[in-house]
């Protein structure tokens, strides 16, 4: 594949502690990065310390540069969904507060669509009893996390299963997503 024929796309998406959002995403085919971070908040270039207080408006979220001709950007959504509680506006699971809550920041008016689309097709699915309250919001600046932040499921990865499980966000994927329903 010749230098022209390949584009990079970015995605960016809030979905509760950004160590447990990474790895889904990170070894897929057309997949090139996905970093750990912060945006949608007022402080710039915050600390994780910070962003945890809750007091800078930011979320943990992750960054996805993607190849859409190999991954688009509509697979890249249907995996998000099941990777959260889109119901739950007070954080996810165990972790709780605004900078836990779900996102979906476009950057740009195709992805615009095509999330307000599959958030739609969620909330008509009846998957769920509650409403979707995923927010769909313009990127912002995104700040990416510390290092030691940074593929947490690699570098700790007994630490990253006991934090999957003890939250209860596997627990839920199973009971919700692993049956296909809707």
């Amino acid at each position: 594949m010749s230098g022209t024929d390949h584009q990079t796309a970015v995605a960016t998406f809030a979905g509760g502690c950004f160590w447990c959002m990474v790895k889904p995403f990170d070894t897929l085919p057309g997949i090139e990065k996905v970093v750990s971070g912060y945006t949608g908040g007022h402080v710039a270039d915050p600390t994780y310390q910070q962003v945890k207080s809750g007091k800078t408006g930011h979320m943990e979220a992750i960054q996805i540069a993607f190849d859409p001709g190999i991954f688009p950007y509509e697979k890249l959504l249907k995996l998000y969904w099941t990777q959260i509680d889109p119901t739950d506006d007070g954080g996810q699971f165990f972790d709780r507060g605004s900078n836990y809550r779900t996102a979906i920041f476009y950057h740009n008016e195709t992805q615009r669509k095509l999330a307000e689309q599959s958030k739609a097709a969620l909330a008509a699915s009846g998957r769920f009893r509650k409403p979707i309250v995923t927010r769909i919001l313009p990127a912002a600046p995104f700040y990416p996390a510390e290092e030691e932040h940074q593929k947490f499921y690699q570098k700790h990865p007994v630490r990253y299963q006991a934090e999957r499980t003890e939250s209860g966000r596997d627990a839920f994927i199973h009971r919700n997503w692993s049956a296909q329903k809707g």
